[in-house]
This record gives structure tokens, sequence and C-alpha cells, in this order.
């Protein structure tokens, strides 16, 4: 029974799942992976550490050196701990959408709020000689809504927001 049971649940129930998935979600299942010109950029699913001024960041990343898969886990400091206060106030100099401050559950999220991104504008404009006002519209466009009405929050995944932005205001 052990044998059988290892060969039924330890390698037939896995491989059903693997083909069905390839079948029916194929592009969530090999990693909803991005690609510009043949070349695999990124994914959907896992933040990536823009540090340029002409770009969106994303959240702060806990998960080892920047957004690190392998070392996925947020820090476990609770909203009432002294050493999580104390950096988010050095980090924040005046008021600030707490996205852009804080880091997710995972530090690997891939995604900012409407206001982190709005937040940003200023910068983002001058750097690209471009208006705050069509920076907003592509805000706009790429904000995906609540999972099926009313799980999460609107967000933006800022990679599929910087790849946007590059296409259409390059910087000169």
């Amino acid at each position: 029974m052990l044998a059988l049971m290892t060969v039924v649940l330890g390698l037939g129930y896995p491989f059903v799942v693997w083909g069905v998935s390839q079948i029916a979600f194929p592009y969530q299942a090999n990693g909803s992976l991005i690609e510009s010109n043949g070349n695999v950029i990124g994914s959907e699913l896992i933040g990536q550490n823009f540090t340029s001024a002409k770009y969106f960041h994303g959240r702060l990343s806990a998960a080892g050196n920047g957004y690190d898969a392998s070392a996925s886990g947020g820090s476990n400091l609770g909203p009432t701990n002294a050493k999580l206060i104390d950096r988010v106030k050095a980090d924040a100099v005046d008021p600030i959408p707490a996205d852009l401050v804080t880091t997710s559950a995972s530090g690997l999220d891939p995604h900012i709020s409407p206001a982190a991104a709005e937040y940003q504008m200023g910068r983002i404009a001058a750097e690209r000689a471009v208006s705050e006002g069509q920076l907003r519209g592509l805000i706009a466009e790429f904000t995906e809504s609540r999972t099926f009405g009313l799980l999460g929050e609107p967000r933006v995944n800022v990679l599929k927001l910087n790849l946007a932005l590059d296409k259409s205001f390059p910087v000169r």
C-alpha cells in the first residue's frame, strides 16, 4: 500500500496537475514571464529593483538582496515594532503612501498602489519631459482592479508600467 500510494500521490498526481496546468493555463503555469525582443526580462509575479529616477519604484523588498525569490519572506516586524517604526520614519521624509516604505509579506510583491504610482509622477515627468497628466493616464491604464471585484485593493504592476513607460515616453 505504501509503494502504491507513493507512486499514485508522489508521481501520478503531480504529473496530472502539471499536465492539466500546461493545457489550461500555460502562461501562468510557466511563471507568467514577460518577454521583450525574444528575451525574458521578468515575471509579472515577482518584483524587480528599479532605482533609476526615470522609472517607477516598487515596494521595498525584505527578500535577501532585493527581490531574491530564493530568500522569500517578510521581516515579521509588526506595526508596533520599534525597529520597523524607526526604519519607516527614516525612509519617509514627508507624507508618503505606506507601500513605498513598507515591505510585503513575501518581499517579492510586484505591485504598488495607484497612490504610490501617482506619488512618483513628478520625478518621472521631469526625467522624461512629459506631463503628469500623461503619466496619470498611463497609471490608470495599468491599474488592476480588485480580484473578482471584491478581493484585495487596486494595484499597479511596476514592471508592466515601466515597460509601457519606455514604449510610450522614451528617455531622450
